[in-house]
């Protein structure tokens, strides 16, 4: 497959553990979509919790190297990776480096939601201890009711 950034060939690569499609001249890569799940599930497996892939999608400059169609540019998951995608599911396009941005993104996102959880369960807990009958206790104690 040629290149859609530039004019070079894609050829397959082991990236990490997985077959992947990079070019020879820019190092760009094309994963289709089970291929960037497997990314993304190296890191963070459950996708119930990651949020939306393909957000504030705009007409892109590159064609898609398996249909030829112009493909869409989108931020990653509400970030300020910009990934390019072929509007017929063949997959996307990565420029150099951004494997390991997608999961450092990735990380981050996980431990951002393991912190709101953990928040919420303190916030809960909090909860819980003001409407629990001692405190409400201490509060009448105090206000001499």
């Amino acid at each position: 497959m040629k290149c859609p950034n530039c004019d070079g060939q894609l050829k397959e690569e082991r990236f990490q553990d997985m077959i992947i499609n990079r070019c020879d001249k820019c190092s760009g890569s094309w994963l289709n979509y089970p291929q960037l799940d497997q990314l993304e599930d190296k890191v963070w497996s459950d996708d119930e919790l990651k949020g939306t892939l393909e957000f504030n999608p705009v007409n892109s400059t590159l064609n898609c190297p398996v249909c030829n169609t112009l493909m869409v540019r989108f931020n990653y998951r509400y970030s300020d990776l910009m990934l390019d995608t072929c509007p017929n599911m063949h997959g996307f396009w990565l420029d150099k480096g951004e494997e390991i941005r997608v999961e450092e993104l990735m990380k981050g996102d996980e431990a951002a939601y393991e912190r709101k959880i953990h928040v919420e369960n303190q916030w809960d807990r909090h909860l819980s201890f003001l409407q629990s009958t001692t405190f409400m206790d201490k509060v009448k104690n105090f206000l001499n009711l």
